[in-house]
Parts: structure tokens; C-alpha cells; sequence
């Protein structure tokens, strides 16, 4: 009985399986073992986020493509040809191949005597955006200072010889125009709108290479103390940037441009992955005044500002290093007649808050002369509030009439020191009190400075017997100095004087 019942149960399973390959046969499935399932289960899946990710990198890939399509056509190479003037080996007079041969000897030879000079044409390539229809075209300085001809070429090779509107060097920037219609102009962004992090591409013509694109993302904002202009207020990008991008576009994903490329920092000549670009805000404020007056008008306050760091927050009982200090008036400057004095700490311009000393000359420089500014002050430890209708930078004056020490001229940098203005607070707390000169505030290691004994918290009072009463008499003075020269400096270190020489690497 027992045997009969298995029997019966073994042919159920039997015949079980026979109706499962029976159906399987009629209706094309294939029987797979369960781990077989999985595995193409997850293959089916892999295969959807391939296609997923494909779909999302076409996406990608169009927006870049769509936004290179519009504003290359826009940016075009620039050929600068300058003729300069080359000195022969053998054509000055002093010169001993001339005095040993004598002038019969190149005349017997070469049928001519050398000439002294010789003029030899220097060819260079950079970029620039076309910015309107009729053919204004902006670009950097460097990029067309100098030239004698300038030569345009747009993406259908039609060559245009440009002549050049306006320059301004303290931007960096400038406008050259060609006589056109309908050109290929490009639409100008926001860069007031500009996120760290953003997407870019940089368009220009590197190492000749004509039409590039390149891709990266906006790396930091305001960068200055670069030293490629008197005023910087510079886009960081990794987008790549090389010799021959100068004056092209750096463009967001809509095709707008939000700034122009201007320089790299590099120690090798190629791209590392930073790109310095002018804000096409700033860009466009120059272009309206080089295009209607040929040259740029900039606000000026007549005072020298400086950054606040931790020290002088807490010598000036200041609750932040935000603002900036007055280290200097301009005597019968726009500030000074005013009111404003030495010591006060500028908080707001305009009821906006003031980050530094670079962002008050950046915004003052973008007004315009005659109009009103209200300076919030701070003026032992109570808040002021004082009107200045701002003047006319002088020609003749540099950015550093406005600067910082973070912007301290190139001779400081050399002997190794930082140079501030000595203000009543600072005269106070290092006994200097009725004492006049240039104050000591950094001095780098191992530098010329370190080697004349200089300390933090010197005062320079004279420079080889000239007195020195500010910044500015100082900088002046050590401006002439040639390398290898030395100075004799007079030096008071607390109630103490000394003299001491410092050389010029």
C-alpha cells in the first residue's frame, strides 16, 4: 500500500513537469534556474541606468553644444603686427666687429655699411568679442597695445582691418571697431548673478589654435592683488585658458558672456586650471565710456584705504575686520574737504555694507565724478554719517592713490616689507605719539628687510636723509632705488632710534 501511494506521488511530480515543459514548448518560454533570473534581472537593470545616463550625458552634451553655437561665432582672432626697431650686432659704431673690420671691409663683402637700427615686424594673435552689429568689437589692451595694424578675421574668413576706439590699462581692457553690418554680436550676462561652482566655457584662439572651447566652472569671485591691473575684480575659472584667449569670452550655458579672459597663473607658460576673466559688468561700464569719450571716468574719494586685519580690530576695539581704515587723506581731496580723517573706519557706501578696501575702490572707481556718496563712519567708536561728492581720478594718478597695503607697490614686495600709515590709534599704542613716518607692518622672512634688522612695528623716518612722513614719501623714494643699491634708513623702535642699510636684491 505504501509502495502504491509513492508510486502515485512520483508520477504527479511526473507528470507535473511534463505540463510545465509542455506549456513551456507551446508558448517559447525557457525554464531557467532562479539564480539565472537574478542575474538577468540586473543585467535588464544595468542596461536601463546605461540608457538613463546616456540620455542624461546627450543632455548635457547639447546644452554645451547649443551654448558654444551661439557665442563662438561672436569671438574672433585678433592680429596685431608691430614694427619695432632691432639693434644690429654690427651697427653701432662702438661695436668691435665694426671697429676691428672697419666700414671698408662690409662694403667690400655686403655691398652696404650696417645700418645702426634695423626695424623687424612682430607679429602676436589674441581674441576678442564682437559686442555689436555695427562692428565695436571689446578686447584686452595688451592684446592691441602697441600694434600698427590690427586685422580682424570672422569664422567665414572675411578679413577686417580695425582701428582702435579706446584703451584703459588700469582695466586691462579695450575697444577696437571695423566697418560692418549685421556682424554676429554677442549677448552680454550678468556677472553680478555669477555662483561659485557654475559652469563656463572659455571661447578664444589659444597657441593659434583658432575657434577653441573649452569647458570648466567658475573656481572663486573677486579675486584681486593678481597684478595684472590697477583695478581687479577677477572670475577664477579652471575652464582652460592659454596665450592666445586673451580678450575672447567666458560664457555660462545660456551662450551669454559674463566675462572677458584675461591671464593665467602658470610657472610653466601652459594652463594649470586657473583662469583669471573680467566681469562683463565691469566690461561694459568701460565699454560705454571708451565708446562715447574715449576714455574711462572713475569716482575718486582721495583717501588711502586699508584692510582691517585681527590686530587692528583689536587695537581699535572693532567687533569685525569688515570695513576698511583710512590710512591716508589726500590733502583738499573730495573725502578730506568732507570731513573725513585719518583713523576713521569706513563701514558702508551708500548703505551697503564695505567687505574691504579693494570693494570700496572698485565701487568708487565705477561712479561717476559729480555725483554724491554717503559714507558710514566710524569715529572713536561712534557712527558718522558724511556726504562726498566724488572728483575726478587725475590722469596722472595711479589706482594706488586708492590702494591697500594688499596692493603695495612693487618695491615693498622686493625688500621683503608691507608698509601701512602711521594713524593716531596705531601713534598711541606704540608710543609714537607727535612722531611722523611710514609704519613697519610685516616684514617676510628671509627677505632684504629681514637683513636690515626690521621689525614689526618700526618706523621708517628717513630714506638715505629724505624724510619720510607717509606711505607715499616712502614708496616715492624707494622707487628710485636701482638692484644692488643700498639705503640708509632711519629707524625709531619705541622711544630708540637707529640707522640702518637695507639693499636692494
Amino acid at each position: 500500500m505504501l509502495r502504491v501511494k509513492s508510486s502515485l506521488r512520483h508520477h504527479r511530480r511526473i507528470t507535473t513537469m511534463g505540463l510545465a515543459l509542455a506549456v513551456a514548448a507551446v508558448t517559447g518560454l525557457a525554464l531557467v534556474p532562479a539564480c539565472t533570473r537574478q542575474d538577468s534581472a540586473k543585467a535588464q537593470s544595468s542596461l536601463a541606468a546605461t540608457s538613463e545616463g546616456r540620455t542624461l550625458a546627450n543632455q548635457l552634451s547639447a546644452v554645451f553644444e547649443a551654448a558654444a553655437s551661439k557665442v563662438s561665432p561672436s569671438v574672433i582672432p585678433i592680429y596685431a603686427e608691430q614694427v619695432v626697431e632691432v639693434a644690429s650686432p654690427f651697427g653701432s659704431p662702438d661695436s668691435p666687429f665694426r671697429q676691428f673690420f672697419g666700414d671698408d671691409f662690409f662694403k667690400r663683402f655686403f655691398g652696404t655699411v650696417p645700418q645702426q637700427d634695423q626695424k623687424e615686424t612682430v607679429h602676436s594673435l589674441g581674441s576678442g568679442v564682437i559686442v555689436s552689429k555695427d562692428g565695436y568689437i571689446l578686447t584686452n589692451n595688451h592684446v592691441v597695445h602697441g600694434a600698427d595694424k590690427l586685422t580682424v578675421l570672422l569664422q567665414k574668413n572675411e578679413k577686417y582691418s580695425a582701428k582702435i576706439v579706446g584703451t584703459d590699462p588700469q582695466t586691462d581692457l579695450a575697444v577696437i571697431k571695423i566697418e560692418g553690418d549685421d556682424l554676429p554680436a554677442a549677448t552680454l550676462g550678468n556677472s553680478d548673478e555669477l555662483k561659485i561652482g557654475e559652469w563656463v566655457i572659455a571661447v578664444g584662439n589659444p597657441f593659434q589654435l583658432l575657434h577653441t572651447v573649452t569647458a570648466g566652472i567658475i573656481s572663486a569671485e573677486g579675486r584681486s592683488s593678481v597684478g595684472l591691473a590697477d583695478y581687479e575684480d577677477f572670475i577664477q575659472t579652471d575652464a582652460s585658458i592659454n596665450p592666445g584667449n586673451s580678450g575672447g569670452a567666458l560664457a555660462d550655458l545660456d551662450g551669454n558672456v559674463i566675462g572677458i579672459n584675461t591671464a593665467i597663473s602658470t610657472p610653466s607658460g601652459g594652463n594649470v586650471g586657473i583662469g583669471f576673466a573680467i566681469p562683463i559688468n565691469m566690461a561694459k561700464t568701460v565699454m560705454e565710456d571708451l565708446i562715447s569719450h574715449g576714455k574711462v571716468t572713475r569716482g575718486y574719494l582721495g583717501l588711502v584705504p586699508q584692510d582691517i586685519n585681527e590686530s587692528l580690530a583689536a587695537a581699535l576695539n572693532l567687533k569685525t575686520t569688515s570695513g576698511c581704515l583710512v590710512g591716508d587723506v589726500v590733502p583738499d581731496g573730495p573725502a578730506g574737504k568732507a570731513g573725513v580723517q585719518r583713523g576713521d573706519v569706513l563701514t558702508e557706501l551708500n548703505g551697503e555694507k564695505i567687505k574691504d578696501s579693494v570693494e570700496l575702490r572698485e565701487k568708487v572707481a565705477m561712479m561717476q565724478p559729480g555725483s554724491t556718496v554717503k559714507l558710514t563712519v566710524l569715529r572713536n567708536g561712534k557712527e558718522l554719517t558724511i556726504d562726498v561728492k566724488l572728483g575726478e581720478r587725475p590722469e596722472n594718478a595711479k589706482a594706488g592713490e586708492q590702494q591697500s597695503p594688499q596692493q603695495q607697490p612693487q618695491m615693498q614686495e622686493k625688500l621683503g616689507l608691507t608698509i601701512q600709515s602711521l594713524t593716531p590709534a596705531l601713534a598711541q599704542q606704540l608710543g609714537y605719539e607727535n612722531q611722523q613716518g611710514a609704519l613697519v607692518a610685516d616684514v617676510a622672512a628671509g627677505s632684504a628687510g629681514e637683513d636690515a634688522g626690521l621689525q614689526r612695528g618700526d618706523l621708517i623716518q628717513e630714506v638715505n636723509r629724505t624724510e619720510i612722513t607717509s606711505v607715499d614719501e616712502f614708496n616715492k623714494v624707494v622707487s628710485r632705488l636701482k638692484s644692488g643699491e643700498s639705503a640708509a634708513l632711519l629707524v625709531r623702535r619705541g622711544q630708540v632710534t637707529f640707522f640702518t642699510a637695507i639693499q636692494v636684491p
